[in-house]
């Protein structure tokens, strides 16, 4: 089937539209990941709070910065990728902002005593992952020049994915064998599966960008 779509890009200009407002969207999913690594590295509880805020605002800004892509594909005709592709990388990037704000506002919610070193070692895969996929969708714009370092990207994320599952199924067993109190093992076994939940929706980001790279590469 012929992509008329992408026979017409090469037509165009260089986009300044889509590949800008992907590119600002994964800065604010890493700014949120590394305010929640930061977060779990945190014992002071006013600071804590802060941070829970801080990755609000975030998600807030990630939200708005959604719209805009809706509103531009929306508005435009000839895209610099599918209409399909350029939604399915926001909706996915999104997502992961949506997930990291789950978890910091649980941890506002239930004020946990402390945190599982497992927690701090999940959020920092998360960060990494976060990081590689932004560095995927930094290079949208030049996959068929280098797709190499694109490859790279996302088998990372799968990688630290299945880390961090590991990691996850270790806390999930140390947390029922040492914490007594019943309360905090309810409270902390939400928040670890919420950060599980986390590290899967940055999973799917990559195996969207995956199928990108086996569209256009």
């Amino acid at each position: 089937m012929i992509n008329f779509n992408a026979i017409l890009s090469l037509l165009t200009p260089k986009d300044t539209k889509f590949l800008p407002l992907l590119k600002e969207l994964a800065g604010v999913m890493v700014d949120a990941s590394v305010l929640l690594s930061e977060l779990f590295a945190c014992t002071d509880k006013d600071r804590r709070d802060e941070l829970c805020r801080d990755i609000k605002m975030e998600e807030i800004n990630g939200d708005k910065v959604s719209k805009r892509i809706l509103k531009e594909l929306n508005n435009t005709f000839i895209t610099p990728l599918d209409r399909e592709d350029i939604n399915e990388i926001s909706d996915r990037v999104e997502e992961v902002i949506d997930t990291i704000n789950h978890v910091a506002q649980k941890v506002l919610l239930y004020s946990p005593a402390h945190f599982s070193p497992c927690m701090t070692h999940m959020t920092e895969l998360i960060q990494s992952a976060t990081l590689e996929a932004k560095g995927a969708v930094y290079e949208l714009d030049s996959l068929k020049k280098n797709d190499t370092h694109f490859r790279r990207h996302y088998k990372e994320i799968k990688r630290l994915e299945e880390a961090a599952d590991g990691v996850y199924e270790q806390g999930i067993t140390a947390l029922f064998r040492d914490e007594t109190n019943p309360t905090e093992l309810i409270k902390l076994k939400d928040i670890i599966q919420e950060l599980e939940k986390t590290a899967n929706k940055i999973n799917s980001t990559g195996k969207v960008l995956k199928s990108i790279f086996v569209k256009y590469a």
